[in-house]
């Protein structure tokens, strides 16, 4: 039982009952995420974007806040008085959010969705139909008449999104229109002619085990139907909206602070992402220390090197030296399932507990890649026994060094967020909310963490690896700086591209993607280095009152054990611990 346990009691008993009935009612308003978390009830359908599903989800959220507000918090065992806290926090942010657009669903997935502007390069509609399977349970018949179901669908989708789109527009609001250039690419990628060869048929050209012969060529036949009848005209109309009246129509500018009430927007994502008071020029000055810090650190090791040139002159050594880079997509992924298997036999030395979920290596699909970032992790879903995936992009090989994937592999994969979320989704006696969400600023906060113990993995071994990991750390810190600086410090685009030119070795395809994505998720690109410095801070706290009683598995465990906090709850459970390891 994780530490979250406590006894029953009348008002427990109800208090526990109450999130669990929310939390399902709350996945039956948003079906992808019930797939993602392996409930697998609304596998057959899309959120409802109409104006009746908003209201109703709207309706929904004050209900919850109401009906949470009966209990009694003070009269609930504390485990239970926790959960009450970080519940209420949801609702009370998600409600303050209804005033920017932001849709009226409380759980944190990244960042809440912006209804006045619902697709971006990133992620909307547009990539639904093809990225579902990633996610969805395909191991029967019936699972794949489900996803059948789910792209019959899909045209009511994709014409509520329209209109969303539309009136955001009439509002005043749009993504960037430097931003989307690869957006009509996308949608163009998926309508192929031949329907197998669309990547949102991918499913069906080769099923599991579990689905007979018989089945296979029925399935496939209805696939082919139901993409011609359905889902090819959606993505048709989706393609000529985005061309014709869209995006000619997308603004100018590139600030949050330049939308209507865009201020007031960007300092609340900004304290919604990092779980702090922070403001956006605080953020700023805490971004510029740390790339002061850690470029000091990258010059000496680039001394260490015996490198006679400039930084700069090392950074293009860095992005033009063929022995950096791989000569097959294939050759890349392959090194990095080989490294992430390299890993993993160190774990013990630092975690207490480790997951039993397994996770696997896999390139990002090829009509998603060119716009995508160089990694991500989608989680496992232990209810279904679907595994977690780590994703590289193998998109322009040779714009992704050997010297990145140390780093890398240990935010992605372990002991970064497939560590941390299957500990969390496997914890015993906490509500499912808590298992299965969690604020950014501790999970990306941990993943760049987590990129910090490969010295105690027997990693970076390799100065120009070490430097990776330098270079990761910097980018995070240069995010504070131009995420601020784009969106309420007047920041060009351009300003920000050269920033990161200046202080990396990443290539310009990585640097254009990632200040393209800072563009249109703005803050959340915040959480990385705030989370990180928090963990980091509480840990040499740890050190120095504990000295030789420290035990890093244990602050590890501690860390993990609560699941995904807020960064003030994580500093009262790292100080509970330590109080009670100095009483012992």
């Amino acid at each position: 039982m994780s530490a979250s346990s406590s006894s029953e009691g009348p008002s427990a008993v109800g208090f526990r009952a109450f999130l669990d009935h929310d939390w399902k009612a709350w996945l039956e308003e948003a079906p992808e995420v019930a797939t993602s978390v392996g409930y697998p009830e609304f596998n057959d359908r899309w959120t409802d974007d109409s104006p009746a599903g908003i209201a109703r989800r709207r309706h929904h959220l004050a209900e919850s806040l109401a009906h949470l507000d009966r209990f009694d918090r003070n009269g609930l065992p504390p485990a239970d008085q926790l959960s009450f806290d970080l519940y209420r926090e949801l609702f009370v942010t998600a409600e303050e959010g209804l005033q920017f657009g932001n849709a009226p669903y409380p759980f944190q997935f990244g960042l809440p969705q912006n209804l006045r502007m619902p697709l971006t390069q990133l992620d909307g509609v547009q990539r639904a139909a093809a990225s579902i399977s990633d996610i969805q349970r395909l191991d029967s018949a019936r699972d794949y008449e489900d996803l059948l179901a789910r792209f019959a669908a899909y045209p009511a989708a994709v014409d509520q999104n329209i209109e969303l789109l539309r009136a955001g527009l009439a509002a005043g609001f749009s993504p960037p229109r430097v931003t989307l250039d690869g957006l009509l690419d996308q949608v163009r990628a998926q309508g192929t002619s031949d329907p197998m060869a669309s990547p949102i048929l991918k499913p069906f050209r080769e099923f599991p085990p579990g689905v007979s012969a018989a089945d296979r060529e029925l399935l496939s036949g209805r696939a082919v139907q139901v993409y011609g009848e359905a889902v090819l005209p959606a993505l048709d109309r989706l393609r000529d909206y985005l061309e014709t009246s869209y995006l000619p129509h997308c603004r100018s500018t590139i600030a949050a602070a330049a939308l209507p009430n865009g201020r007031e927007y960007y300092a609340y994502l900004v304290r919604w992402v990092t779980t702090t008071g922070l403001s956006p020029q605080q953020v700023h000055e805490i971004g510029l220390g740390e790339v002061r810090r850690i470029r000091a650190q990258m010059e000496a090791l680039i001394r260490s090197t015996g490198f006679s040139g400039t930084f700069q002159e090392f950074n293009e050594h860095l992005r033009t030296d063929p022995k950096f880079y791989f000569d097959s997509p294939d050759a890349l992924v392959d090194a990095y399932r080989a490294l992430a298997k390299r890993i993993d036999p160190g774990l013990g030395r630092l975690f207490g507990r480790l997951p039993r979920s397994t996770y696997g290596v896999l390139p990002v699909p090829d009509f998603s890649a060119p716009t995508s970032p160089t990694a991500y992790y989608i989680s496992g879903a232990p209810a279904s026994g679907r595994p977690g995936f780590f994703y590289t992009n193998t998109y322009k090989i040779a714009s992704r060094p050997r010297w990145e994937m140390e780093a890398l592999t240990l935010h992605e994969a372990v002991p970064g967020h497939h560590l941390q979320i299957s500990v969390a989704q496997e914890l015993e006696g906490l509500p499912d909310f808590r298992r299965e969400t969690g604020p950014t600023a501790f999970i990306e906060g941990w993943g760049l963490y987590a990129e910090s113990l490969g010295e105690e993995l027997g990693l970076y071994r390799d100065p120009y690896s070490k430097f990776g990991q330098l270079t990761f750390d910097m980018w995070r810190s240069i995010r504070l700086v131009v995420d601020t600086g784009m969106h309420a410090l007047g920041w060009s685009r351009d300003q920000a591209l050269q920033t990161f030119r200046e202080n990396t070795g990443k290539s310009d395809q990585d640097i254009r993607v990632e200040v393209d994505r800072y563009i249109v998720w703005p803050g959340q690109a915040l959480a990385y280095k705030i989370g990180q410095l928090k963990i980091r801070e509480l840990r040499t706290r740890a050190e120095q009152r504990l000295g030789d009683r420290f035990d890093v598995r244990q602050f590890h465990d501690v860390v993990l054990g609560e699941g995904a906090v807020p960064l003030d709850q994580l500093t009262r459970q790292v100080e509970r611990w330590v109080e009670g390891v100095l009483r012992r």
